[in-house]
C-alpha cells in the first residue's frame, strides 16, 4: 500500500506498485483533472508534477512517485507560477475543447519555473511533447509568453 504525498496530503492508496500513477490519482483518489490520452506518453494529456518535473502520469508506476511530490492539475493554482499560467489561459480563451488543457497548463508551468523567459523555441521544445487536437497551439504559445510577462 504505497503511500503517496499528492497535493501536499499523505494519502494512502491500495494499488499495486505497477499500477500507472494516472489510474491511482482519477479511479482511487478520485482526482479526475488529469486525463487519459494515449497510454503511452505521447500526447502529454496525463501531465503531472513529480518533484516539481513534468512527467506522463500513463506510464508512470506508483512505485516511482512514493516519497515524492505529486502535484495534479487540482493544486497547480496553489503555485504561484501556475496561478500566472492559469490566469493567462483564461485571460486569452486558449481552451477549445479543454480535454488536453490540464496537462498544457502542467507542462507550461514546469516550463517557466525552470525557464521564466523562454523564447519560442524554448516554449516550442517544452510543449512539443502536448498535443492539441483543436489546434491552439499560437494561443498556448502566447499565454505562456503572457504568463512569462513578456506578452
Amino acid at each position: 500500500m504505497p503511500a503517496l504525498n499528492i497535493n501536499g496530503t499523505t494519502t494512502n492508496l491500495d494499488v499495486p506498485d505497477d499500477m500507472p500513477l494516472l489510474w491511482a490519482l482519477r479511479d482511487v483518489a478520485g482526482l479526475t483533472g488529469t486525463k487519459f490520452g494515449c497510454g503511452v506518453a505521447l500526447c502529454g494529456a496525463c501531465t503531472v508534477h513529480l518533484d516539481g518535473q513534468p512527467v506522463r502520469s500513463c506510464v508512470t508506476p506508483v512505485s516511482a512517485a512514493a516519497g515524492k511530490q505529486v502535484t495534479t492539475i487540482e493544486a497547480i493554482g496553489n503555485d504561484p507560477v501556475g496561478q500566472k499560467v492559469q490566469a493567462a489561459w483564461n485571460k486569452i480563451d486558449v481552451v477549445q475543447c479543454g480535454y488536453c488543457q490540464s496537462g498544457q497548463v502542467m507542462s507550461a508551468t514546469a516550463l517557466l519555473k525552470s525557464n521564466p523567459h523562454p523564447s519560442d523555441a524554448d516554449i516550442d521544445g517544452a510543449m512539443a511533447g502536448n498535443i492539441c487536437r483543436c489546434g491552439t497551439y499560437l494561443r498556448i504559445r502566447h499565454a505562456i509568453k503572457i504568463a512569462a510577462g513578456a506578452k
